[in-house]
């Protein structure tokens, strides 16, 4: 099989929480629409667990009308907690219940990712130098 039919059987659902609020939505689009166009537009899907659609089923859903065999989650999650270790596990059950022929994977979130650990201690090293040039301490009184 060619790369192309791997990618017409498989996508990447980036999952993020959701929000009502659009301004909170618009980073996760414009990500997905970034990597839609790098990796191409039919590998890369963006749902949310809540408040917002499209939502995972949907995305199982648009997988089987468009013949993709498997789906894989990518949750845009920073840690572990509730919502990875049972709500979204949750979600999954049921797309499986409802899809049972649709392969469903979970990814571990990109907080546990270490090149993404590496990209937040850039992020707070940089905002941590901006605060001594200032002449601002940390709140527990010492420098960085």
């Amino acid at each position: 099989m060619n790369d192309a039919e791997n990618m017409s059987r498989s996508r990447l659902v980036l999952f993020a929480h959701g929000s009502r609020d659009p301004l909170w939505r618009e980073p996760f689009e414009l990500l997905r629409g970034d990597m839609a166009s790098q990796e191409g537009g039919n590998l890369v899907r963006l749902a949310y667990m809540e408040f917002a659609e499209p939502t995972l089923m949907d995305m199982a859903a648009e997988a089987i009308r468009e013949g993709v065999g498997a789906i894989w989650i990518l949750p845009l999650f920073l840690a572990g907690g509730a919502h990875v270790s049972n709500d979204i596990p949750d979600q999954v059950g049921a797309v499986r219940e409802r899809y049972p022929h649709l392969e469903v994977e979970i990814l571990p979130p990109i907080g546990e990712d270490p090149s993404f650990k590496a990209v937040l201690r850039s992020i707070v090293g940089k905002a941590c130098r901006e605060v001594a040039r200032n002449g601002r301490v940390t709140p527990s009184g010492k420098d960085c």
